[in-house]
Formats: C-alpha cells, sequence, structure tokens
C-alpha cells in the first residue's frame, strides 16, 4: 500500500437491503452537523442519476467527486446499499482510505424476510451481504484497519449506548437529542418511498413490527440465500462493535 490520502470529513454508513440503514440516517440528519446525503450509488445505477445535496451525478465516479466537493464545505454522511456492486468506489483506494466507511447489519433470516416482502422477484445477489463485507474488506485493505461495524439489533436494544459507541469510534460528538425526531417521509426519500415506509412512521430507534422469518426456512429458493449469505454476514457480526 502506497501512501495513505489525507483523511477527508465523508463518514459513510455501508448496509445490505433492510437492516435499518434509514434509521440511522434519520438520526444523524437531526443532529444537523453533517450534510445527509441518501443513497447516492444504488440510485445512480437504478435511475441513472442521483442527487447529492446540490449537485447531480450520472455515473459512480460523478458520486464520489460529488461527495468529496461537498466536504470542502461542511462534513458529510452519506449512507448507501448493496443492492448493487460498484465497481467505481471499490477501484477508488483513495476514496476507500480517506474516507471513514462504517458498516450496519441485520440477522439475513430477518433482511431476507423484510426484503422479499416487498420485492417478491428478489435475487440472491441483491440481498447484499456478499457485496457488504467486499466493501469492508476493501476499506480494510485500503486502510490498514479493521472498519466499525455495528448490529441494528443493538441500536434498537440500546440505542444510546451504540451511537455513543459508534460516535466515539469515528471521532464524532455523541448528540443523545438526535435519538427522537419527528415522524414523516423526507423528501430525499420520495423517489424510494415503499422502501422507507416503516421509517418514515419511527419517532426513534424502535421495533415497530416483527418481521416473520417462517417464510424463509419454508421457501427452498430463499432459504438457499439465507445459506449463501450467512459466512459473510457472521464474519461481519464477529467485528461489530459490543455497546
Amino acid at each position: 500500500m502506497g501512501r495513505t490520502p489525507e483523511k477527508i470529513p465523508v463518514l459513510a454508513l455501508w448496509s445490505a437491503p433492510r437492516c435499518r440503514s434509514t434509521a440511522f440516517a434519520r438520526m444523524m440528519a437531526e443532529r444537523g452537523d453533517h450534510v445527509v446525503v441518501h443513497e447516492p450509488l444504488s440510485l445512480v445505477v437504478d435511475f441513472g442519476e442521483a442527487k447529492v445535496h446540490d449537485r447531480v451525478a450520472h455515473n459512480e465516479r460523478e458520486v464520489l467527486t460529488a461527495l468529496r466537493e461537498i466536504a470542502m464545505e461542511k462534513p458529510v454522511f452519506f449512507k448507501d446499499t448493496t443492492d448493487f456492486r460498484y465497481p467505481s468506489l471499490l477501484a477508488d483506494e483513495e476514496f476507500l482510505a480517506a474516507a471513514t466507511h462504517t458498516f450496519t447489519i441485520r440477522h439475513p433470516a430477518e433482511a431476507i424476510a423484510s426484503h422479499h416482502k416487498l420485492n417478491p422477484d428478489l435475487g440472491r445477489d441483491e440481498i447484499g451481504f456478499e457485496r457488504l463485507y467486499e466493501i469492508f474488506r476493501a476499506v480494510q485493505a485500503a486502510t490498514g484497519k479493521t472498519p466499525v461495524v455495528i448490529d441494528s439489533d443493538d441500536l434498537l436494544d440500546r440505542p444510546a449506548e451504540t451511537v455513543r459507541a459508534y460516535c466515539e469510534a469515528v471521532g464524532i460528538p455523541f448528540v443523545p437529542e438526535a435519538l427522537s425526531w419527528q415522524p414523516g417521509m423526507r423528501s430525499e426519500w420520495q423517489s424510494t418511498s415503499k422502501w422507507h415506509q416503516s421509517t418514515s412512521r419511527t419517532a426513534g430507534f424502535t421495533r415497530s413490527s416483527t418481521t416473520t422469518v417462517d417464510a424463509v426456512a419454508a421457501d427452498p429458493a430463499l432459504s438457499a440465500y439465507l445459506d449463501y449469505h450467512m459466512p459473510y454476514y457472521e464474519k461481519l457480526r464477529a467485528a461489530a462493535l459490543r455497546p
């Protein structure tokens, strides 16, 4: 590995789909000390363009450039999901090393059950844990350090302790007031609003409903998907903070 790039004030949260990352981003918006950008890479892959704060990007490289530029004016937090693979991100060793990359996880059985309810045509790879671990390993290789991982169950069971531990690990102040917020559908969620209905009804980190995993065990395809992704989840879980 060559010269370590100078750190930039970009804080990323990477998540497989349906791992409660939108709730975490809602908390970050409540803090008010970061420009919060919602899923710019997955949106640019899915729709051909993405709004990155006050800019519009048309490909992965433009997203990464926009995040760097915005961070020159104010710290940036963005969260993204691994419905897709992001080759330009994986090739950008400077961004992997210079930004602070963090990860959130949820047991794959729950994530798959929640994902399948919204997308009955769900395929194996878009479940996302393999791709999530690929980014984790790329960050590890670029920085020589193990990135911060949080388990979203900890976030629901011990929100203050988990967020405090996260903030200490990434070097930002803990803001307890940001653990609660006004419910509502945010403007940046509108283009993918069906995925964010449950979070729009929340006022904090709470279990809004119980996700049944029976359908995963009963469906041979979903059960095989679970078996495929569990090893990647287990590796990430082993690195998770213990609040």
